[in-house]
């Protein structure tokens, strides 16, 4: 298993969680499930107490997917634009769950709604990070056409986190899809290149470059395993590294 340690033998210090809209619907067809909401931001509070400063950033599919609403007929820049206010809402979920195991949290949006939410400011975030506070980045990246898995790519860039980790329903990135093969492969590492290449589906092509070109890893492990958040960061549990 590739060892998860920074080059001065530390876990990493400022991580980006990206995570699906689905991921908060539990065994619900849409919506929030506040337990399942409740569960994740446990496991996020294991690895702050860790001392690790963590971003966020969750998508909106539980809500509303713009390429959806595209699909069926509406104007694909409104229907993104739906789509990012679905992730403030998920934002905003997950700061109140966070907030009620008495961590600090921002929620920091790329679309200006000063009620709800802080504008998004690098250099107040980046402060917001070094003060501990989970910073969760809401509206993808205010443009239509981005994905939030563009979005959490380019926040991490720009809070000079150390790793992207993608929790998903498996355990790391496999050659086929294990739900439906059983013979199916999980790669230990596998290349940004070959992710698209291959079209693994890890994240959207977009990302995967950007990720690339900054030299940012991506890990892939299963957000459903308890404790496994923290597991990995301690340098156990299964998942995959994506690297150059």
């Amino acid at each position: 298993m590739t060892d998860l340690t920074t080059a001065d033998g530390t876990t990493f210090n400022r991580v980006m969680l990206k995570i699906s809209g689905e991921a908060l619907m539990g065994d619900q067809g849409f919506g929030l499930h506040p337990p399942t909401v409740e569960r994740i931001a446990r496991e996020v509070k294991t690895v702050h107490d860790m001392g690790v400063e963590i971003c966020m950033v969750i998508g909106g599919g539980n809500i509303f997917r713009g390429l959806q609403g595209s699909a069926q007929g509406m104007e694909r820049t409104t229907a993104d634009y739906m789509g990012m206010l679905a992730t403030v809402m998920n934002a905003l979920a997950m700061q109140s769950a966070l907030e009620g195991l008495k961590i600090h949290t921002r929620v920091i949006s790329a679309i200006t709604m000063n009620e709800v939410a802080e504008p998004y400011i690098r250099r107040r975030a980046v402060r917001h990070l070094e003060k501990k506070r989970v910073c969760i980045f809401a509206a993808g990246t205010g443009n239509p056409y981005f994905t939030t898995d563009t979005a959490a790519t380019l926040r991490a860039n720009e809070m000079a986190c150390e790793a992207i980790f993608k929790g998903t329903k498996v355990d790391g990135v496999y050659d086929k899809d294990p739900v439906k093969h059983a013979d199916a492969k999980r790669y230990e590492t596998v290349t940004f290149d070959e992710v698209l290449q291959k079209h693994l589906g890890v994240m959207d092509a977009s990302a995967i470059a950007l990720a690339r070109d900054n030299n940012l890893p991506i890990i892939v492990f299963s957000l459903d395993e308890p404790g496994g958040f923290k597991g990995i960061l301690a340098g156990k549990g299964t998942y995959t590294r994506v690297e150059g």
